[in-house]
């Protein structure tokens, strides 16, 4: 047998061997018999044979501990430990060598750890990086992007693959209700959003329960805030402007902040996957940090179980569920504002490799403002073509040599991660 031996200095009071073996035990227990869930398109992208931690990240309840159940499924024997657990909230870095002996000692020899919630243990990358050195492979899940890139970027620097996991994609949505794709399962997913646990028992409190978790656990209590209900407010009032604009100068003078608080709040939202801020684009970066930025939420029906002005505006759903399905497949992304404006500029490396209008219906009275607004861009920078993402409608123009194509998202969608990606 194996250990992996690692000391720590600190002064806490480390947890009894015996605790842990007890907790891992029914760990194991409970993930043998929970359901693998439907089986999620990151899944295909994982591959465990390479010298990487792998690291799950995105927002409470999207399915993080549902992939890595399935990933494990597919490995074989391993170990699993879940930190998320309030009996190990006394978990420090030394009861890794603790914990490592009652895998081996509980159920045989194994290279595979799969961690669940890491990042509520203060220096777990320690252990990892120790277990990497000696030919250890790793599956790891978190829901705070900012903890985990800095623990990431420090020890576990060009020895991680990031998988950011986001509530089902409409592909997913469809595999789960058995559903046939058109504009009314487009409608029932611009409605409901992903969310899994949602989709099963349409439940809308659990919506709201999700919401206040993220604020208390990966927000207040994360960054030690004390005004609980002005956070959880301009949560509310992001999600009730989804796809519109603000700024940090606005926020601050409505909910009585300085604009380095609001930025700070905004900054904590993200992190925690529960909004996105877009900036818009500019050659020069200080323009970008300055312009005002459009906000997007991880799902819509997070969005109107909190909101209910945002409940019954289109346009708004459907452009928000086009954001999401490019932020799956992309990380640099831009709406684009000149004389007109155009909702999404994707960048790949360093130049815009791709534009998009979301417009729910093209009609006589607004042809003109969204498609001269996706012409702007793709003459701005050089494309030979973009796209109009509506409802359910077709259609296509050819203008000063540039092609624009009007397709229905729930096609685009279910067609186009290939295209995306390409353009990333």
């Amino acid at each position: 047998m194996e250990t992996i031996i690692f000391f720590s200095m600190h002064n806490g009071i480390m947890l009894l061997k015996e605790t842990l073996r007890g907790i891992a035990r029914d760990q194991m227990e409970e993930l043998a018999s929970v359901d693998y869930g439907l089986e999620r398109e990151e899944l295909g992208r994982i591959d465990l044979e390479t010298p990487y931690a792998v690291v799950l990240s995105g927002i409470r309840r999207c399915g993080k501990s549902t992939l890595l159940r399935q990933i494990a499924k597919k490995t074989g024997r391993f170990y699993y430990f879940n930190f998320d657990d309030s009996q190990v909230a006394g978990f420090e870095v030394s009861d890794f060598q603790k914990l490592d002996e009652v895998f081996h000692e509980e159920f045989g020899d194994s290279d595979c750890y799969f961690f669940d919630e890491v990042q509520n243990v203060e220096r777990w990358e320690l252990f990892v990086r120790t277990g990497l050195d000696r030919g250890k492979r790793f599956v790891l899940t978190g829901s705070n992007a900012s903890l985990l890139s800095k623990e990431l970027g420090t020890r576990l620097t060009g020895r991680h693959l990031r998988e950011e996991l986001f509530p089902f994609s409409f592909g997913e949505a469809l595999s789960l209700r058995k559903a046939k794709a058109g504009p009314a399962s487009l409608a029932t997913y611009l409605g409901e959003g992903g969310f899994p646990a949602y989709l099963r028992y349409g439940k809308a409190e659990s919506l709201r329960e999700l919401l206040n978790d993220v604020i208390e656990r990966d927000i207040v209590v994360r960054h030690k805030l004390r005004d609980t209900k002005t956070v959880k407010e301009l949560a509310v009032y992001l999600l009730t402007n989804t796809a519109r604009e603000f700024t940090y100068n606005k926020i601050g003078q409505t909910f009585s902040l300085s604009t380095t608080t609001a930025a700070s709040y905004v900054s904590f939202f993200e992190d925690a996957y529960l909004v996105f801020a877009v900036p818009k684009f500019a050659y020069s970066l200080r323009k970008q940090l300055v312009n005002p930025k459009k906000v997007y939420c991880i799902d819509n029906g997070l969005a109107k179980a909190n909101s209910a002005s945002f409940s019954n505006d289109e346009g708004r759903l459907l452009e928000n569920a086009v954001f999401l399905h490019l932020r799956r497949h992309c990380r640099d992304i831009f709406y684009y504002k000149g004389k007109g404006e155009c909702d999404f500029v994707v960048k790949d490396r360093d130049r815009i490799s791709a534009a998009f209008q979301a417009c729910y219906k093209l009609t006589e009275d607004n042809k003109q403002r969204e498609v001269s607004g996706l012409l702007e861009a793709l003459n701005e920078f050089d494309l030979k073509e973009g796209l109009i993402l509506t409802f359910d409608q077709e259609d296509h123009f050819v203008l000063d040599g540039r092609k624009i194509t009007v397709v229905p998202a729930w096609k685009w969608m279910l067609a186009s991660k290939r295209h995306v990606s390409a353009h990333c």
